[in-house]
């Protein structure tokens, strides 16, 4: 499950940032709410917390789906920190611009 969580988080922050040299520097305690069975269909899901000069801070939510009942339940959530990087593996700055767009759709998104 976390290489599962990992892997769909790189991609969302490489997406989300527009390089694909993004890595993963940090993930924050990882709490498993309910078991998940061989042949269960899991999803996904990711929503950008912060992004900074080089990184970005992804939660990362784990949800079974249940077929019959076309409804979902939170399996396992987390907190993930991703930095930009460039080829001597130094920390890098992410596209001002898609910083500045993230941060204003961020305040547009209405209070839950």
């Amino acid at each position: 499950m976390l290489q599962w969580i990992d892997e769909a988080a790189g991609a969302m922050a490489a997406s989300t940032c527009c390089t694909p040299n993004m890595i993963t520097l940090k993930m924050d305690e990882v709490v498993f709410k309910k078991p998940v069975k061989v042949n269960q269909h899991i999803r996904i899901y990711g929503e950008v917390n912060h992004i900074g000069r080089t990184s970005i801070s992804l939660r990362m939510e784990a949800r079974r789906f249940d077929f019959d009942l076309h409804d979902e339940s939170v399996v396992c959530s987390t907190k993930m920190l991703f930095v930009k990087i460039d080829d001597f593996g130094k920390a890098s700055p992410i596209n001002p611009e898609i910083c500045e767009k993230l941060r204003i759709q961020s305040k547009e998104k209405p209070n839950e």
